[in-house]
């Protein structure tokens, strides 16, 4: 069964990776809320804290398939800086396996040399740091092993684009369904 890891620095933008999560969550997908500190509540860039289910020490990374990345500032800063979560995130990457940025979040993959001839998205001011890009302004894009979405308004197709590459189109759309979205 595929399980997913979300990290969480302070500063995240709440919608972006609590959407993820419940949406990850009604498709029957497993994912872990990982605080990058040793603290296990971690707050949003607009005062919400939420509880995490892992702290980034305990993470045995062997038992993810895709690793998320949430925007917001300075949230997006305190993951690029955390340097064991970009050691797996390269490994991730290299192995072939999925990785996943929204907002101001894909600019850590760009920075990273992962978008390279790949189209992507980001959070409007941030496309020149998606270096080598073909950026699309879509709300989600998936190429390769590798999935960016625009921002918060774009939360949701982000996250269905999640659970399409990993259960299909079929259940994605059941989910878009079920809330309503489409």
């Amino acid at each position: 069964m595929d399980k997913l890891g979300i990290f969480f620095g302070e500063g995240y933008e709440e919608v972006e990776a609590l959407t993820v999560v419940d949406l990850c969550r009604r498709a029957g997908l497993e994912i872990d809320m990982i605080s990058i500190s040793d603290d296990r509540t971690v707050t949003s860039s607009h005062g919400v804290t939420v509880a995490m289910d892992k702290v980034l020490k305990d993470v045995n990374f062997q038992e993810y398939t895709m690793l998320i990345l949430p925007g917001g500032m300075p949230g997006t800063k305190n993951l690029e800086a955390c340097a064991p979560l970009m050691e797996q995130l390269d490994n991730f990457y290299h192995s072939g396996k999925w990785v996943a940025a929204i907002c101001a979040a894909p600019s850590i993959l760009g920075h990273r040399g992962y978008l390279k001839g790949r189209k992507a998205t980001c959070y409007p001011g941030f496309e020149s740091q998606l270096e080598g890009a073909q950026v699309t302004h879509t709300p989600a894009e998936t190429d390769g092993n590798v999935i960016t979405g625009r921002g918060m308004g774009c939360a949701i197709p982000f996250a269905l684009s999640i659970i399409e590459v990993l259960k299909g189109k079929a259940e994605a759309d059941k989910q878009a369904e079920s809330i309503c979205f489409r």
